[in-house]
């Protein structure tokens, strides 16, 4: 007989190792064993039925929403180099362990991130909860564990639905269920209300965050303008001041910008939402957009900062990967696979219309390399007309 780890058994049942573990214990699974402290699983064994109670009664068996607990490092203002500091001063408890989470998430370390996001996965602080869910998702897209981030996504889309009670738990669900489908460049999910509805019950960070998810989703309808000038009314009003929620939305109006085809205003906002993550190293942001940002990371960052730029293409990569494994399948959308983060870059700014030459000198290349470029990804994606790059690229 052949057997599976609880980590196998988990990516083929798209559950948690948690739960898995939990099924061991609980004699769930005939003929599972245990050997030292690690159990094994028959491969042909069977999921089990879902335990999870209804979700009337899960609703009822959670606790109260603690807000403190909700993102609670993205919801915290601090001064840029003093991030981690700031996590240590927290007291032993849901919230510490939650902001260091989001902490290693954010500044590029998946694993870690989703080992302390993990035990919160089924907690009966909601706040905590929601949080792990949505840490737990992002992080185990780079890792290559789609099975797990499909599981935290559809624990955020079961909360949206069940988490019917006080204005700001429903505003709370909300917001992590549009994070995990806008961000994505997915489909809404079914019930999910306006966000003009649910983002004035927010705290002050975690709303400055909730108008960068708005901003996201009008970006990818096309509507830069739109866009655009919700981010510069949010961080004329303060938004600065949290610096996670500032970097991204510096981030969509780079996209916004480079849309608009005005570069000087895109290079400023990158260079601000640099100097906010450089200091605590939360470059996740920078690797997660690189393919929306229109080359500015190879403008701006490459020369300046040729290793940072290394560690943040490392990220888009590892990100990018999982992203697509979700993406695709779920859209119909073919983005584009396969390609160079220079050649993703090219073949966005020439999808955009821009002749070879002011790619050239936007990246700071030679014409031929824009065009060894241009003609390696024209290939790879079986396309031999630029304006085919579109539907590649602009998804």
């Amino acid at each position: 007989m052949e057997y599976l780890t609880v980590r196998e058994t988990a990516e083929k049942w798209s559950l948690s190792d948690r739960m898995v573990q939990q099924f061991c214990i609980d004699g769930r699974i005939p003929g599972a064993q245990k050997f030292g402290k690690s159990w094994a699983i028959p491969m042909e064994a069977e999921k089990p039925q879902d335990p999870r109670v209804s979700r009337r009664q899960k609703q009822q068996a959670a606790g109260p929403l603690d807000i403190t607990c909700l993102m609670p490092l993205m919801n915290t203002p601090f001064q840029p180099g003093k991030c981690l500091a700031v996590v240590e001063t927290m007291a032993a408890g849901p919230q510490r362990d939650i902001s260091l989470a989001e902490y290693h998430y954010f500044s590029g370390h998946p694993e870690e991130a989703a080992k302390g996001a993990e035990p919160y996965l089924t907690s009966t602080d909601m706040g905590a909860r929601l949080s792990a869910c949505l840490i737990y998702a992002y992080a185990n897209l780079p890792l290559g564990h789609i099975q797990r981030a499909r599981f935290a996504l559809n624990e955020l889309k079961a909360a949206l639905g069940s988490q019917r009670g006080s204005p700001e738990m429903e505003a709370a669900s909300a917001f992590v269920a549009a994070a995990g489908a806008v961000l994505l460049h997915l489909p809404l999910p079914e019930g999910l209300p306006e966000i003009q509805g649910f983002f004035p019950l927010l705290p002050l960070g975690l709303r400055s965050f909730a108008m960068y998810i708005y901003a996201h989703y009008r970006y990818i309808q096309g509507d830069y303008a739109a866009s655009v000038g919700t981010v510069e009314g949010v961080l004329a009003m303060g938004a600065g001041q949290y610096p996670i929620p500032a970097i991204y939305l510096h981030l969509v109006a780079v996209m916004d910008y480079m849309g608009l085809r005005q570069t000087e205003q895109a290079r400023a906002h990158l260079l601000a939402a640099w100097e906010l993550a450089r200091p605590d190293d939360l470059i996740e942001g920078l690797g997660e957009h690189h393919g929306l940002l229109g080359g500015m990371l190879e403008a701006v960052i490459k020369p300046e900062w040729p290793e940072d730029f290394k560690r943040i293409i490392n990220i888009t990569y590892s990100f990018s990967a999982g992203w697509r494994k979700v993406h695709n399948p779920d859209t119909g959308h073919d983005v584009a696979d396969n390609l160079t983060t220079t050649e993703f870059a090219v073949s966005m700014l020439a999808a955009r219309d821009w002749s070879n030459p002011e790619i050239a000198e936007h990246l700071h290349i030679s014409l031929a390399t824009v065009k060894r470029h241009l003609s390696s990804a024209m290939m790879k994606l079986d396309v031999s007309q630029r304006h085919d790059l579109r539907k590649f690229m602009l998804q």
